[in-house]
């Protein structure tokens, strides 16, 4: 009789505490994608007033020592899925070419905000 009322406890604590550790993952990589996503989008910024043109892929922003390695989107555990955006625009006076001006997760899950990960 022991063991069941001990074991009834534990599932009831059980039954709490996986809501609030699943919502603390969903928060921390959300974090970590606004973080990574701050951090993709200055290096375009500099690689392009450095070069004087926007990066073409965004390899070019690890050759060119702008970051060390594109990171994993932490929503499709991948560092293949990051989609970019390229307009024809150009963003400053000295720069020549047109490429590679945003980035945004590959994820189509709705983030805490309501806000899709993908327009982040």
């Amino acid at each position: 009789m022991e063991l069941m009322i001990v074991m009834a406890i534990i599932s009831v604590l059980a039954t709490l505490a996986v809501p609030s550790f699943i919502g603390a993952i969903k928060s921390a990589r959300e974090a970590v994608l606004k973080e990574d996503l701050s951090v993709m989008r200055a290096a375009i910024d500099s690689y392009t007033m450095d070069k004087q043109k926007a990066p073409q892929t965004m390899d070019d922003l690890v050759q060119e020592g702008y970051l060390r390695s594109i990171p994993v989107d932490p929503m499709t555990k991948s560092s293949d899925t990051w989609v970019t955006d390229t307009s024809d625009a150009l963003h400053s006076l000295d720069q020549t070419e047109p490429g590679i001006d945003d980035v945004h997760s590959g994820s189509q899950e709705t983030g805490s905000d309501g806000q899709p990960y993908s327009s982040w």
